[in-house]
């Protein structure tokens, strides 16, 4: 029994599948281990213990009766404190929401619901999903040093994962926030398309740079949970009709022939030589594994990295303009900063940043007629700790310089993975990025797991997890 916590999402759920295990004794076995180690990392807003436990026997029936919903049916998970859920309230970081309980189901914890996924709680996040958590909010701990960051803002999903408290989460990525924690925790996530996974239901930051994905502990169990929450959704309009494939079907086939592209000034210029390191070892991985690897230029990104920010602000005051200014003193610093910012941009501004928007994403597509995927960093230095990114906005030029990798991807739509690399001299874990091209998961999912393959950095396992 102390061992189930390190099990794969996937193995998991096959030995519940053959009743090796049952749902139950898995769920409390989770719930003793967030139990004893959470007062610590503080990963999770609210545990809903009766709820999982409650789900976990239902599982256990219908696996017994021959009745299995799929691949996640009976394996306990966490939620992002954003998604609205019906039996349990949704926080959202923040105080303003302290006492929502929405009374529904968002999309995404809809569809887990009805794959008979069970919930463990709703994780913790920073303030609207925004940079910062809220100064009266504990926020999560780094499991593998206490003095690192966790990344925003779904750092309660990327510690919980990694510290083996749910065998996968919900995450959302507005700028990087799927991907910052995936780095900093040492697990794999999915920033799927836009429009891939439906985000009725979830409480936004900026509508048209929000994307809902899986942190899991590998590429293989980020697919699964991708598997169930993709799809056209009627209640968001923006959900994209496109059928979902099996993420899985081709797991196994390898990727020999597969184009990598990587452009060298990428991960040299600006970019600590620690993470160059990670990237050239990533390269030689993929290339031993059958990839061609491809010299290219990347299109520009300074010019989209700069406008997020303007782009972002202006989104998140709509999405704050009942409870903003109206309950401004409930609101972190931070957050009411990037509101006051939208609410004072002009509309030159935003007209000019969705034009570098729309340019960037045509550059960036048409590189997919020469490649599969693209090679990068996820940031340009190994996860830093607490006390640096609390200056980080002090010195001119630090914010974007952070979000160079991962704000283009939010501002084109495209998908990317992060995977677990190596680890610094600190043994702090490092993490790079494959970016594929609209639609293009399921190809990250294979790259992903052929490079898991050949590495082990995603199976090490942080000290605070012991």
């Amino acid at each position: 029994m102390s061992e189930l916590h390190s099990l794969s999402l996937t193995d998991v759920a096959r030995k519940m599948q053959s009743r090796e295990l049952s749902s139950v004794e898995v769920t409390r076995h989770m719930l003793e281990r967030i139990d004893r180690l959470d007062g610590k990392l503080q990963s999770y807003a609210t545990v809903t213990a009766d709820i999982a436990l409650a789900q976990a026997k239902k599982a256990d029936t219908e696996i017994a009766d021959g009745r299995v919903r799929g691949s996640l049916h009976g394996v306990p998970i966490g939620i992002k404190d954003l998604c609205a859920t019906r039996d349990a309230p949704t926080h959202v970081g923040s105080l303003v929401l302290r006492h929502w309980n929405p009374g529904i189901d968002a999309t995404v914890v809809a569809r887990l619901r009805a794959a008979g996924a069970v919930f463990l709680g709703k994780l913790q996040m920073t303030e609207g999903a925004f940079a910062v958590h809220h100064p009266d909010i504990v926020p999560p701990v780094n499991p593998w040093h206490a003095d690192y960051w966790t990344g925003v803002s779904s750092s309660g999903s990327g510690v919980a994962t990694a510290a083996g408290l749910c065998f996968g989460s919900l995450g959302t990525d507005t700028a990087g926030s799927i991907r910052f924690p995936s780095h900093g925790c040492g697990v794999t996530g999915i920033k799927p398309t836009w429009g891939r996974v439906s985000c009725a239901g979830a409480y936004p930051l900026s509508d048209s740079l929000d994307h809902i994905g899986p942190i899991t502990r590998s590429a293989a169990d980020a697919g699964v949970m991708l598997s169930i929450i993709a799809g056209r959704d009627p209640q968001d309009p923006t959900s994209l009709l496109a059928p979902v494939p099996n993420y899985l079907a081709e797991l196994d086939a390898g990727i020999t022939g597969l184009r990598i592209g990587v452009d060298e000034r990428d991960y040299t210029e600006g970019v600590d030589p620690t993470v160059t390191r990670m990237i050239k070892d990533a390269v030689e991985v993929l290339r031993n594994r059958g990839a061609v690897i491809v010299p290219m230029t990347f299109p520009a990104t300074t010019e989209v990295v700069r406008g997020w920010m303007a782009l972002c602000s202006v989104e998140t005051a709509i999405v704050h303009e009942i409870t903003y200014p109206a309950q401004a003193s409930l609101y972190g610093p931070a957050l009411a900063g990037l509101i006051e910012q939208g609410r004072t941009t002009n509309g030159m501004t935003y007209a000019k940043v969705q034009i570098a928007r729309q340019k960037f994403a045509g550059a960036l597509a048409a590189r997919f007629g020469e490649v599969d995927l693209l090679l990068s960093p996820s940031q340009p230095y190994p996860t830093p700790t607490n006390a640096f990114m609390e200056t980080l906005g002090e010195e001119e030029g630090a914010i974007e310089r952070l979000l160079r990798f991962t704000a283009p991807h939010n501002m084109s739509g495209s998908p990317t993975i992060c995977l677990p690399g190596g680890f610094d001299a600190n043994g702090l874990p490092l993490g790079f990025q494959l970016v594929g091209a609209h639609l293009g998961e399921s190809i990250l999912v294979r790259a992903g797991h052929a490079y898991q393959q050949e590495t082990d950095w995603h199976l090490r396992w942080p000290p605070l997890a012991v």
